[in-house]
């Protein structure tokens, strides 16, 4: 795959968090003073669906299942002391108004089953 059109810039409000299917890929667009960032949609802990679960205030991500939380800019750890686990990102970038990522396989999360906090 290479660079997909993911949703206009408009599509996702400031300090919101929105998913979409491209092309049978779940795809969670996060927008962060209009910088625009690409993950997949499930929380790194636990598998939370982001688009139900997640809260984007400030730059950072909530899942408010667990209270976990990630700088979206980084895609790393807030206050890491049991939280070690750091996002998983599409490279995204804006052209022409449309959020862009670049996708050549599904990104997916290893989960353990100790993780059951």
């Amino acid at each position: 795959m290479t660079w997909k059109n993911v949703c206009s810039t408009d599509a996702v409000p400031e300090s919101s968090l929105k998913q979409f299917d491209i092309d049978g890929v779940p795809v969670l667009v996060a927008n962060i003073d209009n910088e625009f960032r690409c993950y997949p949609p499930a929380c790194p802990h636990m598998e939370e669906r982001l688009a139900e679960t997640g809260l984007c205030n400030k730059g950072v991500l909530t899942c408010t299942t667990h209270l976990w939380q990630w700088n979206l800019l980084t895609g790393k750890a807030v206050a890491p002391s049991e939280n070690n686990r750091q996002m998983l990102s599409y490279d995204a970038k804006v052209e022409d108004g449309h959020v862009m990522a670049y996708i050549e396989e599904e990104l997916e999360y290893d989960f353990d089953d100790e993780d059951d906090d």
